[in-house]
């Protein structure tokens, strides 16, 4: 039976910042992918935003991770060439009621160490004219990356540094070896490695695989999803006239249907929530009549017939709808029972933003 150091489960954007960070620890590492490339799961289907840290609890890990991992990754975008844009957002009421959650997300970002601006509605719309508010929040440490130049980038040094990313190669599950955990790779050349450690990054899977590790104690897991949280994107036909991410006051189970922009300056709009039965990803063009309405909120003059369907994405959260969004949850031995074994769930936004943290937190 082959061995190896450490074992990452999973090449999207968090499997692979932290195959790099052990990798550059002088850790012998592999990274098994069940994909045929790099990063096509759920990092491949979300807004590219680099997030501030604002909307999360004080103290929580996804606070904190967020607004370390935001000027770790702005950091490793400039000393990599990774295409990004530091361009900034603005969070918007759209009338008098929403100004309370407007300030109370003012007073969160201040306890994360968040640096946000008032704006009222004229300086708000000095800035964007195309805008509709009764006052926003300015968040200039806010921007957009390219999600797979970055992956490719993480990828490219964690083998530069002796890491093997191994595609095409589905883990099936684990148990207690003499010497570490055995790992069951599936795959047209099914094996088993034995690892002194593993982290279990897979994404959507990440709870599923989980619970197929033998010895992990079951009550210690969160159960497997009922439901998932799909979200659906629209892009725009034409320019869009404005130069900042545009947010409106989150809603339940998401923040609501945003405007975002790619680095070539083409908007899109979303994500929306759909709680669905099965893994789904066609997006539905009857959905478009609900962006109009939200999206006109703070863009009056979106044009008729300008959305788009374009892609789709599933959050790999934790609970169900109507209930409160719990912490990222990184699972040790000490949790679950399995000597050596790390388990990442539900790691939703902002986890691309906290890949890197994320990496120093797991491999601390």
């Amino acid at each position: 039976m082959d061995s190896v150091e450490c074992i990452v489960i999973g090449a999207g954007v968090v499997g692979l910042a932290l195959a790099r960070h052990l990798a550059l620890q002088g850790r012998e590492v592999v990274v098994l992918e069940a994909e045929d490339r790099i990063g096509m799961g759920i990092s491949s289907r979300n807004s590219e935003v680099i997030h501030a840290g604002i909307y999360y609890p004080a103290g929580s890990l996804k606070a904190r991770l967020c607004v370390a991992g935001n000027r770790s990754l702005y950091a490793y975008c400039q000393a990599h060439g990774v295409a990004h844009r530091r361009c900034g957002k603005l969070i918007v009421a759209t009338d008098d009621s929403q100004l309370e959650g407007l300030r109370r997300l003012q007073a969160r970002a201040e306890i994360n160490g968040v640096d946000l601006q008032w704006l009222e509605a004229g300086a708000a719309r000095e800035r964007e004219p195309a805008l509709h508010c009764t006052a926003a929040l300015l968040s200039p440490s806010t921007g957009i990356v390219d999600s797979h130049g970055l992956m490719r980038a993480l990828c490219l040094e964690a083998e530069t540094q002796g890491a093997s990313v191994v595609l095409q190669s589905p883990v099936l599950g684990g148990r207690r070896g003499t010497a570490g955990l055995e790992v069951e790779v599936g795959g047209a050349d099914p094996m088993t490695l034995q690892a002194g450690r593993v982290y279990n990054c897979a994404g959507l899977g990440a709870v599923p695989l989980a619970r197929a590790f033998e010895g992990a104690r079951p009550e210690s897991l969160p159960p497997l999803p009922r439901r998932f949280a799909k979200g659906s994107y629209f892009s725009l036909a034409g320019t869009a006239p404005f130069s900042r991410l545009i947010y409106p006051v989150p809603s339940q189970g998401g923040l609501g249907v945003h405007l975002t922009l790619d680095l070539a300056g083409q908007a899109r709009f979303g994500p929306d929530v759909e709680w669905v039965e099965h893994e789904d990803y066609d997006v539905d063009s009857r959905r478009a009549d609900a962006f109009y309405a939200q999206v006109r909120r703070y863009w009056p003059k979106l044009p008729d017939g300008a959305l788009q369907p374009a892609y789709a994405g599933i959050r790999p959260k934790l609970h169900g709808p109507g209930e409160p969004a719990p912490d990222f949850l990184i699972q040790r031995e000490e949790a679950h029972g399995l000597p050596g074994l790390v388990n990442f769930l539900g790691i939703e936004s902002p986890g691309l933003t906290a890949c890197l943290a994320l990496a120093e937190e797991a491999a601390k």
